[in-house]
C-alpha cells in the first residue's frame, strides 16, 4: 500500500481504521457492473470524433470493396484472358487489376492510420475521465481497494481497449464487410452455390456465438487474476526494506508463484476455448468451400457455368471463410476488451462517498479556523454500508461500533489545542473528519459557524495544513515537493519556507540544491528531513487550520529539536489541533482533549489534567515520553 493510503488507514482512528484487506473477491470491491452492453460506453468516447470515424468507415468500404472487385478481375482473366488466347486484353485486365490494388492499398494505409489514431485517442482519453473519477474517491475508498487493483485496471485494461479499438475492431468491421460483400458477390455469380454456402454459416457462427461468450467471461476472470498479481506486486516493492529485513524473499517468492500460476490457470481455459474456437471454424470454413467446389466443378463440366465464374466464386468463397478465420480470432480479444471494459465502467460508475452540494456555500474572508464539533457521530460501518456490504471489507474490530460517540468540542482561533488518549480512542478519525474524508453518522461539524456538509469538499479542505507522522514526500524535486503546499509558489517563496522550517540547512548541501530529485517516497532522505520538507509544505501553504500528527515521536534528539523549531514557526497565528505523544507538546498547548473511545472525558492543561483526571495521569505516566521531573508536575 502506498503512502497516501498508508496514511489514511493509519489516520482512520488507530487501531479502528477500517483494514485494507487483501479481497480475493475483486468484484464485490466496487459497484459491480453486470453483463452490459459496452458499445455505446465505447461511442460516447468515439462521438467527439465523428468525423475521423465516419472518414475510416469510408476507407474501410472503399478497401474491402476493391478487394471484393478483384474476383471480377480473376474471371475476366480467364474467361477472355486465357481461354481466348487474347494477350492484349490480358493485359489491360492486369493494369486494371493492379490499379485496383493500388486503390485498396491506399485505402487500407488510411484506414489503419485513423483506426490506430482513434485507438490510442479513446484509450488516452479513457484514462483521463478514470483518473478524474478517481481523484473524487475518498481515502476510504482506498483503504478497502488495493493501489495495484486499480492501477491494473487503470493501465492494462485500458491498453487492451486500445488495442481492440484500434486494430481488432477495425479487423472484425473490415472482415464482416468482406463477408457481406463477398455472399452479395457469390449470389451475383451462382445463386445455387451461394445458398449452399449460406447453409453452413450457422454451422460456423454456432461455434463463435458459443465459445465467444466462454473467452469473455473466462477473460474478465483473467483480468481479475493479473489485477491480484499487479496489487501484490505493487504491495511487496514498496515495502521492499521490510521484505528484505525479515528476510520473507523466499516466502513472497512462492506467494507471487502461486498468483503468476493463478493467472496461467485462469488463462488456459480462454487460451484453449479461443483455440477450439480458430480451428472449429477454419476446419468448417475450409470444408464448405471444398464441397461447394466440387459441386461448382460439375457445373463446369456440364456447362451451367463458366470457369471464370467458378473461379471468381472461389476467390469470393476464400475471402469469405478467410474473413470468417479473422472475425474468429479477434473475437476472442473483443471479448477479453468486453471484459476490460466492464472493469473500466466499474471504476468509474464506483459512487463518489462524499456527497457534493449542488450549491456550496461559500467561507467568510478572511477565514479565522474557528471549528465546533456538535454532538458528532460515526463508525466505519456506515462507510462500508454506503460502498458495499462485502463482508471482508467490515473492519476487523467490529467497525459497527461508533468511534466517535457524541463529540462536542468548541476551538477557539488561534487555540492550541493537543489530543490524547490511547490507541483507538477516535484522534486520527477525527483529523479525518475535519476535513471531511467520511460522512458523519450524525451530529454536525462548523468551520467559522458553517457546516462543512454544505461547503465542497476543495474549499474546505483548502483551509488545513496536514503534517502527518510519517511524512509524504513525492517522487519529485524538493522544489516541487515544498510547492505541493501552493503551486503557484515563487521558488523564493519555497526557499523563505524551507529556511523557516529548519529545511534549508540540509537542502543546500545536495549538489542540485532546490532541484534535487529525492527518489520515491524520498528515500533519499532521513526522518526528519523528510518532516522538515511537510512542515515547509506547510508553511508555505499558510493555511488557518493546522492538524499536527505528532511530527516528532520517532525522530532522535537533534532532528527533534530541529523540527520543533519549525513547528513553532508554522503555528504561529494559526488554530493547531495536535496529536500529541510527547509531554512537551501537551505543556505548550492552550488545552488538552483527553479522548476514551470516541468521547471527550477530561479537558484542561497539563497540571489540571494531572491533578483532576486519573486517566490522563496514567496516559501521561505510561504512554507520554517524558522525564519524571516533568510528570510530577
Amino acid at each position: 500500500m502506498n503512502q497516501n493510503t498508508s496514511s489514511v488507514a493509519t489516520g482512520a482512528g488507530n487501531s479502528t481504521s477500517p483494514a485494507a484487506p487483501h479481497n480475493h473477491d475483486k468484484q464485490n470491491n466496487l459497484s459491480h457492473v453486470s453483463q452490459r452492453a459496452v458499445l455505446p460506453w465505447i461511442g460516447a468516447f468515439l462521438k467527439p470524433y465523428r468525423a475521423k470515424v465516419i472518414t475510416a468507415i469510408i476507407f474501410l468500404f472503399i478497401g474491402s470493396l476493391a478487394w471484393l472487385s478483384l474476383g471480377q478481375g480473376v474471371r475476366l482473366m480467364v474467361d477472355e484472358g486465357f481461354l481466348k488466347d487474347n494477350g492484349s486484353r490480358l493485359n489491360e485486365i492486369i493494369m486494371l487489376v493492379i490499379g485496383i490494388t493500388a486503390l485498396s492499398s491506399t485505402a487500407i494505409f488510411c484506414r489503419f492510420y485513423l483506426m490506430t489514431w482513434l485507438g490510442e485517442r479513446v484509450s488516452a482519453d479513457i484514462r483521463l475521465k478514470v483518473y478524474d473519477h478517481l481523484l473524487k474517491l475518498s481515502p476510504g475508498f482506498y483503504a478497502k481497494l488495493r493501489t495495484g487493483e486499480v492501477i491494473s485496471r487503470f493501465t492494462a485494461d485500458s491498453t487492451l481497449l486500445q488495442s481492440v479499438v484500434g486494430s481488432s475492431l477495425s479487423m472484425a468491421l473490415r472482415a464482416s464487410v468482406t463477408v457481406l460483400g463477398g455472399i452479395v458477390m457469390m449470389a451475383i455469380t451462382s445463386v445455387k452455390m451461394t445458398g449452399l454456402v449460406l447453409l453452413a454459416v450457422p454451422m460456423v457462427l454456432g461455434p463463435i456465438f458459443f465459445f465467444g461468450r466462454k473467452v469473455r467471461d473466462l477473460s474478465r476472470k483473467s483480468q481479475d487474476k493479473v489485477g491480484d498479481l499487479g496489487a501484490y506486486v505493487d504491495e511487496t516493492l514498496h515495502e521492499i526494506h521490510t521484505v528484505q529485513a525479515y528476510s520473507h524473499e523466499d516466502t513472497d517468492r512462492a506467494l507471487f508463484n502461486n498468483r503468476v500460476e493463478a493467472v496461467m490457470d485462469a488463462a488456459k481455459g480462454r487460451i484453449k476455448y479461443r483455440s477450439i474456437l480458430i480451428s472449429l471454424v477454419m476446419f468448417l470454413s475450409i470444408l464448405a468451400i471444398a464441397l461447394v467446389t466440387w459441386v461448382g466443378a460439375h457445373d463446369v463440366m456440364s456447362g451451367a457455368i463458366s470457369a471464370g465464374e467458378l473461379s471468381a466464386f472461389m476467390f469470393y468463397a476464400v475471402m469469405v471463410a478467410g474473413s470468417v478465420a479473422t472475425i474468429s480470432e479477434v473475437i476472442g480479444e473483443i471479448q477479453r476488451a468486453v471484459g476490460a471494459t466492464e472493469r473500466l465502467i466499474e471504476l468509474i460508475e464506483t459512487p463518489i462517498d462524499i456527497p457534493v452540494v449542488a450549491n456550496p456555500l461559500g467561507l467568510p474572508t478572511p477565514v479565522r479556523g474557528e471549528l465546533q464539533l456538535k454532538d458528532v457521530r460515526f463508525s466505519y460501518s456506515n462507510m462500508n454500508d454506503s460502498a458495499d456490504s462485502s463482508p471482508d471489507l467490515l473492519d476487523k474490530n467490529n467497525s459497527e461500533t461508533e468511534v466517535i460517540r457524541g463529540l462536542n468540542i468548541h476551538i477557539q482561533h488561534g487555540e492550541r489545542v493537543a489530543l490524547v488518549g490511547a490507541s483507538g480512542a477516535g484522534k486520527s478519525t477525527l483529523f479525518e473528519l475535519l476535513q471531511r474524508f467520511y460522512v458523519l453518522n450524525s451530529g454536525s461539524i462548523e468551520l467559522d459557524g458553517i457546516d462543512i456538509a454544505k461547503l465542497s469538499p476543495q474549499t474546505l479542505r483548502q483551509q488545513y495544513a496536514l503534517v502527518p507522522q510519517e511524512s509524504v514526500i513525492f517522487a519529485t524535486s524538493v522544489l516541487e515537493n515544498v510547492r505541493y503546499g501552493r503551486q503557484d509558489a515563487t521558488e523564493k517563496e519555497v526557499i523563505e519556507a524551507c529556511i523557516a522550517a529548519k529545511a534549508d540547512e540540509f537542502i543546500s548541501e545536495f549538489s542540485e540544491g532546490y532541484q534535487t530529485y529525492l527518489g520515491e517516497r524520498g528515500v533519499r532522505l532521513s526522518g526528519g528531513q523528510k518532516q522538515r520538507i511537510a512542515i515547509a509544505r506547510a508553511i508555505l501553504a499558510d493555511r488557518p487550520i493546522l492538524l499536527l500528527d505528532e511530527a516528532t515521536s520517532a525522530l532522535d534528539a537533534v532532528s527533534e529539536h530541529k523540527v520543533k523549531q519549525a513547528l513553532d514557526s508554522l503555528m504561529i497565528g494559526k488554530t493547531t489541533l495536535i496529536i500529541a505523544h510527547r509531554l512537551a507538546t501537551v505543556i505548550n498547548a492552550d488545552r488538552i482533549l483527553v479522548l476514551d473511545k470516541g468521547k471527550v472525558v477530561a479537558s484542561g492543561t497539563h497540571s489540571e489534567l494531572m491533578q483532576s483526571s486519573e486517566l490522563y495521569r496514567e496516559f501521561a505516566s505510561l504512554q507520554l515520553l517524558t522525564d519524571d521531573g516533568l510528570l510530577q508536575e
